[in-house]
């Protein structure tokens, strides 16, 4: 359970930092009121699968769901950069959470 609680602040996590781009630097209310919301949610799953989860396999991982996944938005609804280093690297961010999860005791 604690895996699936961390998938999904992990989703959280790339809500917020859609939100933070879409503030302009917090000069839009509500994509910065959506930014703190988000946030919020994220940091306390993450708090809640850090219960059985260890820190640093719970850490890496949501910041890399996180990161992967504004790669992934920022290339579908941005119009960022596909570029096949860009997303190779995002691969490899991928092959490391994998690596944890499978090395991690829980």
């Amino acid at each position: 359970m604690a895996w699936l609680v961390l998938l999904v602040a992990g989703l959280f996590e790339v809500g917020w930092a859609f939100c933070l781009k879409a503030s302009n630097g917090f000069s839009r209310p509500w994509p910065t009121v959506g930014f703190g919301a988000f946030m919020f949610v994220s940091v306390y799953l993450l708090a809640v699968a850090m219960r059985s989860l260890p820190l640093g396999t719970a850490y890496a991982v949501w910041t890399g769901i996180g990161a992967v996944g504004a790669v992934v938005v920022g290339v579908a609804a941005l119009g960022e950069s596909a570029d096949i280093r860009r997303l190779a690297c995002a691969g490899l961010i991928v092959a490391g959470i994998v690596g944890l999860k499978l090395v991690s005791p829980h």
